[in-house]
């Protein structure tokens, strides 16, 4: 029997050192003058310092951060900010170009000071060409002008001159309003489109914070050894969790921001704001308090991350809101609701099931569909001992029971687009159709090997199945579909999979304080 082999990365989290939420106020024009330059916190040379250390010591790949791993660190970096190279100038390059060899020297003594820096000079670049939109909409293009604009910019020279960049905008602004002409707008629209479009750009750019330059720096020098090993900044680990749990604390409400305000976009069925019977779909959150009597925070112009810390906390406790509905518009007097938090179950995001009644040479079939969009589990419900902790074993075996009670032809797995997950949740799963045996070993860095096995001989449905798969298909869902194949229980139908060979453990910086 085939055993599919994967190596193990690391993925850094830490929740550690949150002191406070950063918004930024809200402007019809973004003002550079305005803007608090962004340098590292002095915990950050402890997590830097940290990451170093693990990085060094436990990944697989055995790599020293020296200056060749610096320079790929480097262009990382430069490439995370400026891809495309539509803001910095080819002097600005020549000036950062000195840390190309010595970021290595830099992390190793946790100074963490190039890479804000560098930062602060590319947001100044990108707000002066936003504020630069205005003067070039000043009039309507001439469309008759013979002239090329190219928006894959990868291999191009940076702009050497304000005026080379200038002409380059002016192009790429050409380009946008030649689009929207096309589809239909008038001049009138395509200004207040583009204005609205390039102002969001702005207005997200200037709401970066220390933690976020922090993790792009961070995140620049693992992916360097690894694309696949991330470091998660607080907000980003919590989101994880949220993530791979399908659960939350807090209202019930999916949110995003628009126009400077948090607009909810949709009420979960049986949270807080559902039960509520006020809140509803495009009302506006324009300020949040905590507990009975707390103070008010406006919120407008906050980045949409930080309004959410503000509105998720612990089940049972207490948040209020000042929100415009929605049938009031912008001009609405504020009302006030109160809502206890609650745990938020994302069933959406769950393992699904359905029936599919087909017709065969004159013959009528039942065939099961059970959609996986990723290999969840619940970490911390698992650790506690909670009975009703959510995980996608437990939720396909009772879809399978389900559909045995219906006594269906055959069960198709669908694993499109599920870009992988828990390691055991595969395994698991891939156990309630096979008896027990190995699934999938793991090498670390020592060379040990760990061979991963379904320990439980029972089957939960041993019929007829199929595995969907695409080029999205990654991690675990090709563990899966791999069992699935080489243990003969059924057929792999679709694309050529996405080819990720690695596992990542989640290593909590807190331990290593």
């Amino acid at each position: 029997m085939k055993i599919i082999t994967v190596i193990i990365a690391l993925v850094l989290a830490t929740n550690f050192f949150i002191t406070e939420s950063v918004g930024s106020d809200s402007s019809d024009e973004l003002n550079l003058d305005t803007l608090d330059v962004l340098a590292p916190q002095n915990h950050y040379i402890l997590e830097n310092q940290l990451l170093s250390t693990i990085l060094s010591r436990y990944h697989y790949k055995d790599v020293q951060l020296d200056d060749s791993l610096s320079s790929i660190i480097y262009d990382k970096y430069i490439a995370a900010l400026d891809y495309g190279k539509n803001y910095l100038l080819a002097t600005d390059i020549d000036k950062f170009e000195k840390y190309r060899y010595k970021l290595d020297d830099e992390l190793n003594e946790g100074n963490i000071l190039p890479f804000y820096e560098i930062f602060n000079l590319y947001r100044d670049r990108m707000l002066a060409r936003v504020n630069y939109i205005d003067t070039i909409l000043t009039a309507e293009f001439d469309y008759t002008i013979n002239e090329e604009f190219h928006a894959n910019r990868e291999n191009v020279e940076w702009a050497k001159t304000y005026n080379d960049l200038n002409d380059l905008w002016r192009k790429r602004i050409k380009n946008d309003a030649l689009s929207l002409k096309m589809n239909g707008k008038e001049w009138d629209e395509i200004i207040e489109n583009l204005s609205k479009r390039y102002e969001n750009y702005g207005r997200l750019l200037s709401q970066y914070n220390n933690e976020d330059v922090f993790q792009l720096a961070m995140n620049s020098y693992s992916s360097a050894i690894d694309p696949h090993t991330n470091y998660l900044s607080p907000i980003s680990s919590e989101n994880f969790n949220i993530e791979m749990s399908l659960s939350l604390e807090g209202i019930g409400a999916r949110l995003m921001s628009e126009e400077g305000y948090t607009k909810i976009v949709e009420i979960i069925p049986g949270g807080p704001a559902f039960k509520s019977k006020v809140l509803q779909a495009d009302d506006r959150i324009v300020a949040v308090a905590q507990g009975e009597d707390g103070e008010f925070v406006d919120v407008v112009g906050w980045r949409i991350t930080d309004v959410v810390q503000l509105i998720r906390g612990p089940k049972e406790s207490t948040v209020r809101l000042q929100v415009l509905p929605v049938e009031g518009g912008l001009d609405a007097t504020p009302i006030e609701i109160s809502l206890v938090r609650d745990k938020i179950k994302l069933e959406d995001q769950a393992a699904k099931s359905e029936i599919l009644e087909i017709i065969n040479d004159g013959l009528p079939y039942k065939v099961g569909l059970i959609t996986i969009p990723k290999f969840y589990t619940d970490f911390e419900g698992q650790r506690k001992g909670e009975k009703d902790y959510k995980s996608t074993s437990r939720d396909v075996k009772n879809l399978l029971e389900e559909l045995n009670t219906e006594n269906v032809d055959a069960v198709i797995i669908d694993l499109r687009n599920n870009g992988g997950g828990s390691l055991t949740e595969a395994v698991e799963v891939a156990g309630l159709f096979i008896e027990e045996g190995p699934v999938v070993q793991v090498r670390d860095m020592d060379e040990n090997v760990d061979v991963v096995k379904d320990p439980d001989a029972n089957i939960i449905y041993g019929g007829h199945i199929a595995v969907l798969v695409n080029r999205f298909s990654a991690s675990a869902s090709e563990i899966f579909a791999g069992a699935m194949q080489n243990y003969g229980r059924g057929i792999v139908v679709g694309e050529q999979t996405y080819g990720k060979g690695t596992v990542q453990n989640l290593v909590d910086l807190n331990r290593w304080v």
